[in-house]
């Protein structure tokens, strides 16, 4: 299949960005507003915190394992933690998924420290922990400036790209997860309800447990579109209303510890890894997400397929040109390759359709009546070990390349891929040095990660595919099963 037009490529999306500038800077977006407006924010935060009856507040990061981190602060140094930062070691950036370390090029050993400073925009009493409140965390050195390996801060430079360029985007990103009975580190799921896929049967055994919940979200000011049992034994789905891409990425991380501590309150344990069982359906972390200028939704009233504009179906052949190399940050771990097959749902092949759930990119108008608020896109590859920092700014890093090259997007495929002729469409990667050597390919990743950042990704991942290389499903399953 032919990915490209004569504007360029898009199977692998290499070389220069284009026109606006390119990827790699925007730097005025990352740093630090001025030290007294910090205080003042904090201050604010503290009296509206102490009367939630908070006595604590737990910052985290994701790493390029795709683990969220943490430090934790009591209340009353939230204010010295805004102004100068919690300490947090650089060599967090090439730790792997069982806490085995890595090095890279510019991280490793035991030498240096960074500054992680809360972002008290997104600081939240936490429902179901009572005393406690969460806020997101950007990495910045003790200088002050940004962390050219921060996540976040990558995925706030790629937003800044986009308004650069008059853009905006909303995304979501679905949290799926299996809940299990509470035991051991190395147990196989003993699953609390036994009910049909998708059926009412679940939701009425632990009616109480998804109305907590509902109910913990809500309360952190979330907007819950909708929440229902999954294929897999044991598997829920929640979606939430989309905002703009660090605040999806956000979001999932909000929505994936609140599920984990409603949980724990159940005397539950919840997996979000990308395989809970061999051979069974996996937790995807499926990406949904729609372009936007001066208020309007561009994947809609537009001349191209479906109603895609041209800025639309250039930005998503960017993204489906690109997507072997996006499978090193959206499938993460080594297990989301036992996920990622055919005739599963789970985005196998290289390809888009209208409500195909079998393409890796899958076209959503929505409903005659609500597309121009509701068209948008899917990345289905995607599984719940991706850092969904790096996982939103390399999709938007790739669909403003397709953009700024006015790509086109190939033939759309009907139906399930598989049943097609052999080599008629391309699978993704089935394993990690493919996706590797894909990513290493890429200039426009590269570039947009930045040097550190790049070189902090590929080694995790290279040493995390030399470790599992050579374990049974079962093996990899049975060490990444309640990793995440």
């Amino acid at each position: 299949m032919t990915l490209g037009t004569a504007a360029g490529p898009a199977a692998s999306a290499t070389g220069s960005t284009g026109p606006a500038g390119g990827l790699g800077g925007h730097l005025a977006a990352v740093t630090l507003p001025p030290c007294a407006a910090r205080v003042e924010q904090a201050e604010a935060a503290v009296d509206r915190l102490r009367t939630a009856a908070v006595d604590a507040v737990a910052v985290t990061w994701v790493d390029n394992a795709g683990i969220t981190r943490v430090k934790a602060v009591p209340l009353g140094a939230l204010v010295h933690a805004a102004q100068w930062g919690v300490g947090a070691a650089p060599c967090f950036d090439v730790f792997l998924a069982d806490d085995g370390i890595t090095t890279s090029p510019s991280t490793g050993g035991p030498t240096g420290d960074l500054r992680l400073y809360p972002d008290l925009d997104r600081v939240v009493p936490l429902a179901a922990q009572p005393g406690w409140a969460w806020a997101p965390g950007d990495r910045h050195t003790q200088a002050g400036t940004p962390h050219p390996g921060c996540q976040r801060l990558f995925a706030r430079r790629m937003e800044a790209a986009a308004a650069e360029r008059g853009l905006t985007l909303r995304a979501g990103i679905e949290v799926e997860w299996v809940v299990a009975l509470a035991g051991g580190p190395q147990d196989e799921p003993q699953y609390p309800t036994h009910g049909p896929a998708y059926g009412m049967h679940r939701l009425t055994d632990l009616a109480d447990y998804l109305r907590d919940v509902l109910r913990a979200l809500g309360e952190q000011g979330l907007t819950v579109l909708q929440i229902h049992p999954e294929y897999a034994p044991g598997q829920f789905e929640v979606s939430v209303a989309p905002e703009g891409p660090v605040g999806a990425a956000d979001t999932s991380v909000l929505v994936r510890h609140t599920v984990r501590a409603v949980s724990a309150r159940h005397g539950l344990r919840v997996s979000f890894a990308p395989v809970v069982e061999p051979g069974a359906v996996g937790n995807g972390g499926h990406l949904h997400l729609s372009l936007w200028r001066d208020g309007h939704n561009l994947g809609h009233g537009g001349p191209g397929p479906h109603g895609l504009t041209a800025e639309a179906e250039g930005f998503l052949a960017g993204v489906l040109g690109a997507l072997p190399e996006l499978l090193v940050l959206g499938c993460s771990s080594p297990a989301g390759y036992l996920r990622l097959v055919p005739s599963h749902w789970a985005g196998a092949y290289q390809c888009w359709g209208l409500e195909n759930r079998e393409a890796a990119l899958r076209l959503v108008t929505g409903s005659t009546g609500e597309r121009a608020a509701a068209a948008n896109a899917e990345v289905k590859c995607f599984d719940a070990s991706a850092n969904p920092y790096l996982a939103v700014g390399a999709v938007l890093a790739a669909g403003l390349v397709g953009l700024d090259r006015h790509l086109s997007l190939p033939p759309e495929f009907t139906g399930d891929p598989a049943a097609a002729e052999p080599g008629s469409v391309p699978r993704l990667p089935t394993g990690p040095a493919e996706a590797l050597a894909a990513f290493e390919r890429s200039a426009v990743l590269r570039e947009a990660l930045g040097g550190p950042l790049y070189e902090a990704v590929l080694a995790v991942r290279r040493a995390e595919g030399e470790q599992y290389a050579v374990a049974t499903p079962e093996q990899l399953v049975a060490a990444t099963r309640w990793r995440y």
